[in-house]
């Protein structure tokens, strides 16, 4: 399934790995409830795959993505 986050590879060659996950598939539901998010969300990892920056539902604003995404490549 092809989403929003999955065109911010292509935004951000060799800098950004996405990954969808089915939030209905128990492990999923693990990484949702570690996260907060009471259905889903979007979060983004360091290197080390520590969350950085995490919105939970349907408020994520890709702007919003972008800006936490340039701001994580600076650091």
């Amino acid at each position: 399934m092809k989403t929003a986050v999955s065109g911010l590879e292509k935004e951000f060659p060799d800098e950004v790995k996405t990954e969808n996950l089915n939030a209905r598939e128990p492990e999923s539901q693990k990484v949702i409830k570690d996260a907060g998010f009471q259905t889903h969300g979007l979060i983004i990892r360091d290197a080390n795959d520590a969350i950085v920056w995490k919105q939970a539902d349907h408020h994520v604003k890709m702007d919003d993505v972008r800006r936490a995404i340039r701001k994580l490549l600076k650091a």
